[in-house]
């Protein structure tokens, strides 16, 4: 074994925790199926969203971590869409809304495309997922429930459902409400007159024809086999099958389905199959602390996140602590790409294991992709500050700064730096312009001021940043700031219009000395900046 799956079977991340789970599953056998399958899950009625990120990345981390444990061991991740559920409502942003109303019930799969571009709705939201899952670059393969019911590939177990009927039934009914327990049956029939899939009791059985007897939507009795996809099972039973069907090894969800995950693990057990592992992650709340609902609207679309920050910075997000509720809003992107950026620096220095432990090695699986390097030590607080000082419209405003602070920088020999300009922009036109509000300094906060500007003023060409800084310090404790904190704090609010900022050090030594000297000056005297004449 190779030095870095001895690492791997020691690293604490939890993506080696939970790839630990399935290195126990197979330790004294290779899986029959040839292979260790991971499986995330899709319900195609609407657009991909972040939680559909989200699980796709966190799996993914799963799979590349268990890769290293268990290198000879083949891996594949499915990615299943629900396209044979019925369609239930039509949702409000899409065009020809009377003409999908018609199709209400019907399979995804069978609703025409109110795009006009694809064989029907449901195959435009999986082309739609597809596209969502490879602008990521995710590795997997996409699967259609539709297929493998049509296809006869779920016929075996299906038949087997059909077998242990009584057995399911004991484990759903007692989860429904009394009127719902009258009609539940685990399979769903497809009309054969109108097409739709049907919420009906089953009135006969025949487990050795393989066919069960409804009643169609006219009264008239039809008998139907369960194969060849003239039925859909109900969700909670159709998850269990997929399990057992597929010998799903993995496979997370969010911590409401729990009750759901249980059910389905035991319909897998009934047929004979065993439950994957997984864990259920917490989910997302709003900056109020409420739970995130796309009904509400309350949420950051994956759309929202890319226009302010890189996807990078999504990623590891996810990464941290996925068991534990976390606020997903606008406020907290500078920080994610910040810390990603910190991750990355440290990378190449560290030892091995500690490599393990950093999240930019389960964003990029191990290996740092040199685009994302070489930012000149600007991190994304830094450049939005540059923004808000120079009131940044466009990209190259903040690259005529950027190349006299590192000259050999550009937008071509740093595109990743380029990118975070780019983002930097946006959200400082988005989010920090509207919220600035300078105020007036105080007597003492006047003096300091006047201070800082004449030693900024004597200062030598191409001051470093620790040096501006240690002067800036110099200069709060002079004017007796008991707490540099305040001092800093009163530089934030009077000069750049905010509650906080950057190292003023390096504030400065980016936005240029004679640039940071006009901002006291427009401070200390508005009445001449009004005018132009500061």
């Amino acid at each position: 074994m190779s030095g870095e799956h001895e690492l791997a079977m020691q690293a604490k991340a939890w993506p080696f925790e939970e790839a630990r789970k399935l290195v126990a599953r197979y330790a004294d056998k290779k899986p029959a199926k040839g292979y260790v399958l991971f499986e995330t899950g899709y319900g195609p009625s609407g657009l991909p969203h972040i939680g559909t990120f989200g699980e796709v990345v966190r799996t993914t981390m799963v799979r590349q971590a268990f890769q290293r444990m268990l290198p000879d061991v083949p891996t594949r991740l499915f990615a299943f869409s629900d396209d044979m559920d019925g369609l239930r409502k039509v949702p409000g942003n899409i065009p020809n809304q009377e003409m999908v109303a018609q199709h209400l019930g019907k399979p995804l799969t069978k609703v025409p495309d109110p795009f006009g571009k694809f064989e029907s709705f449901g195959h435009h939201n999986n082309a739609m997922l597809r596209g969502f899952l490879d602008s990521f670059g995710f590795e997997y393969e996409f699967q259609s429930s539709s297929d493998w019911y049509r296809s006869g590939r779920f016929d075996a177990a299906l038949l087997k459902v059909l077998q242990h009927y009584d057995e399911i039934m004991a484990v759903m009914l007692p989860t429904l409400g009394e009127e719902r327990q009258q009609s539940y049956s685990p399979f769903l029939p497809i009309s054969p007159t109108s097409g739709r899939v049907l919420q009906v009791p089953i009135l006969e059985r025949n487990a050795d024809a393989g066919t069960i007897v409804f009643a169609d939507e006219d009264g008239r009795k039809v008998e139907l086999p369960v194969t060849g996809g003239n039925v859909k099972l109900q969700w909670k039973p159709d998850w269990g099958m997929r399990w057992s069907a597929l010998g799903v090894d993995y496979e997370m969800s969010g911590k409401d389905l729990i009750p759901s995950v249980e059910l389905a693990g035991k319909i897998c057990r009934i047929l004979g199959g065993q439950p994957p592992e997984g864990f259920n992650y917490e989910l997302f709340l709003d900056e109020k602390g409420q739970k995130i609902s796309k009904t509400k609207g309350n949420g950051l679309s994956v759309e929202e996140w890319l226009r302010y920050a890189p996807p990078e910075s999504l990623a590891l997000y996810m990464f941290h602590k996925p068991r534990a509720a976390k606020k997903l809003y606008f406020d907290v992107i500078p920080r994610a790409v910040d810390d990603y950026l910190t991750f990355v620096e440290k990378f190449d220095g560290m030892e091995p294991a500690q490599k393990l432990e950093n999240p930019a090695w389960h964003i990029h699986n191990g290996r740092i992709p040199d685009g994302v390097k070489g930012t000149a030590g600007l991190t994304f607080g830094l450049l939005l500050n540059l923004a808000g000082a120079a009131n940044a419209e466009n990209a190259e405003v903040m690259w005529g700064f950027i190349r006299r602070y590192a000259p050999g920088a550009s937008p071509e020999t740093a595109p990743f730096l380029d990118r975070l300009v780019e983002h930097a922009v946006a959200y400082y036109q988005d989010f920090v312009k509207p919220t600035k509000r300078f105020r007036a300094p105080s007597e003492q906060e006047r003096a300091a001021l006047t201070d800082l500007r004449g030693v900024l003023a004597g200062l030598p060409a191409g001051a470093a940043a620790e040096a501006i800084q240690n002067e800036v310090f110099e200069v709060g404790k002079r004017h007796g700031f008991t707490e540099l904190r305040t001092w800093f704090q009163a530089l934030y609010e009077v000069l750049l219009g905010q509650t906080s900022g950057p190292r003023m050090g390096s504030f400065v030594q980016l936005y240029g000395v004679a640039e940071t000297i006009a901002l006291i000056d427009r401070a200390l005297h508005p009445q001449a900046s009004d005018a132009g004449l500061g």
